[in-house]
């Protein structure tokens, strides 16, 4: 299977859950995460603001900002930069609808990244929605932990790669 025919197989899988249940099953995978020994001992963790359709964050990131240092992504032009979440940031909606916050670039380092992506599978192999966004991003991030994060409908056997496809260092599911 191509990554169009996988993109369009896990969309039409998606639809036949309600917003209730992908709900439900995000804060169980956030609940993971919550408890996984890299995200306990990280104290600059870039995670995500959630798409409708992927597990969703905004409870997760209204909880954990103000105890760790959150980094956000925002799209200018073909590229992922990272800003701060922080207690007083304005979010406007972005590239894509994707909520974004107004903050000056983050150039920090990170000690964890949490990815969302359409499909992964246990190589850690994931398939984006096809601009490479992260990849490029992550391609420059190569020595910090990198944990995808999805639907256990999204975890599928195999997901073409690519040479410059990032895989994941693990992948948290439910």
């Amino acid at each position: 299977m191509d990554k169009k025919e996988l993109r369009a197989r896990i969309k039409a899988i998606k639809k036949q859950h309600t917003k209730e249940e992908l709900l439900e099953q995000s804060e169980k995978i956030m609940a993971q995460l919550e408890c996984h020994p890299d995200f306990v001992k990280a104290h600059k963790v870039m995670l995500y603001s959630a798409l409708p359709d992927e597990v969703q964050t905004q409870a997760f990131l209204e909880k954990w900002h103000l105890e760790k240092q959150i980094i956000l992504p925002t799209v200018v032009g073909d590229d992922i930069i990272p800003v701060e979440y922080g207690r007083d940031t304005d979010f406007a909606v972005g590239d894509f609808n994707i909520l974004e916050p107004q903050n000056e670039p983050y150039t920090g380092d990170f000690e964890l990244i949490i990815v969302p992506g359409v499909a992964f599978d246990r190589r850690g192999n994931r398939l984006g929605r096809g601009r490479g966004y992260y990849d490029r991003f992550l391609s420059q991030h190569l020595n910090v932990k990198r944990i995808g994060i999805c639907f256990d409908f999204q975890l599928v056997d195999e997901v073409p790669a690519e040479p410059f496809d990032i895989k994941m260092d693990e992948i948290l599911s439910f």
